[in-house]
């Protein structure tokens, strides 16, 4: 049997789940499962999810999505977690309303560690698993409950200023990840003004790479104009003023959203894979969370970040990431496993 489950336009993977090797029978019983809605406690708000419960729950996994406008609704993610559902675990996914909005505001953690809990008290073992830009709140979560059983990133990053780096000075960067990249830390200045006049930039760029925001540019304050400088630069040799310019509180963010030093303090087991011509978030940012995490990244040679390169190519040169695949998704239906 092999079933390929694909986690999205903006954050992802196809895993090939298929019969597991020899000794490695994850759950040899399908189960029936059900799926509903619940609400999420998170300070004077709740947050959306949806449980995908099976009859015989042998733990909980939380799934994070990326930065996706379906958020919990991604049906590549919706498959994802029917999938782990009817091998036995009960899957929450939440609906992060700043990552649907491609952005971060840095209450991600707070919310994901909320959603963790709220796992716990649906079944137990807990796990996670975080994707693309979700993976960094994902793993900063884990480490703040040290009973995680397994925490999971797929197409993460390490460092926040790598992706910057990575995305705005590489040598054939992607215009529409420079928007997408201002976008996200738009949430990030200080002032109001600044950050609705960014996010407005962001989008009419998303929308038309030709579009005029010269307007709306000139009434960026210092804190708005310290992040366009930081995305519109090219030169690697002026990332570092660039970054120090940024104001006291946006630096603070991109530390508070790095997990590579708290790798270190995660307890269970650790799962990191990536595609080696990722051209959003480079596939070094997962060797960088691995090693620091004492395990070894899964690079997939085959995919990119949203997937296989192509059929064919995966189809000609694919075998060995067929059965790194298999690995992932065996590591994935085990997560509860006591």
């Amino acid at each position: 049997m092999a079933v390929t489950v694909r986690f999205g336009s903006a954050a992802t993977f196809s895993l090939v789940l298929a019969v597991p090797p020899a000794g490695r029978v994850t759950a040899p019983f399908v189960q029936s499962t059900r799926s509903e809605q619940t609400a999420i406690p998170f300070g004077v708000r709740t947050l959306a999810a949806d449980v995908y419960r099976p009859a015989r729950p042998r733990g909980s996994i939380l799934l994070v999505h990326g930065l996706s406008p379906a958020g919990r609704r991604q049906p590549d993610l919706a498959r994802l977690a029917e999938l782990l559902a009817r091998h036995g675990q009960l899957a929450l996914v939440p609906h992060f309303e700043a990552l649907a909005a491609f952005k971060l505001d840095g209450t991600e953690v707070a919310v994901v560690v909320a959603a963790l809990d709220h796992a716990a008290l649906l079944a137990n073992p807990v796990a996670i698993a975080g994707f693309s830009f979700g993976a960094g709140p994902a793993l900063l979560a884990a480490a703040e409950r040290p009973h995680v059983r397994l925490a999971g990133s797929f197409g993460g990053y390490a460092d926040l200023r790598s992706v910057i780096a990575f995305v705005t000075t590489s040598a054939a960067p992607e215009p529409y990840n420079r928007w997408k990249l201002l976008q996200l830390l738009a949430g990030f200045a200080e002032d109001a003004d600044d950050r609705s006049r960014l996010d407005a930039i962001a989008q009419a760029r998303l929308a038309d790479p030709s579009a005029d925001t010269a307007p709306l540019e000139a009434r960026l304050g210092e804190d708005g104009r310290s992040v366009l400088m930081l995305v519109h630069n090219r030169r690697g040799d002026a990332l570092d003023g660039l970054l120090a310019r940024l104001s006291p509180g946006t630096r603070a963010a991109l530390d508070r959203l790095s997990p590579l030093p708290a790798m270190a303090r995660l307890r269970g087991r650790v799962l990191i894979a990536h595609g080696r011509v990722d051209v959003s978030i480079p596939y070094t940012e997962s060797v960088r969370l691995a090693e620091a995490a004492r395990t070894r990244a899964v690079i997939l040679s085959t995919f990119h970040h949203t997937g296989p390169l192509s059929p064919l190519e995966f189809v000609r040169s694919g075998v060995p990431d067929a059965w790194k695949l298999i690995g992932l998704a065996d590591a994935l239906l085990s997560a509860g496993s006591r």
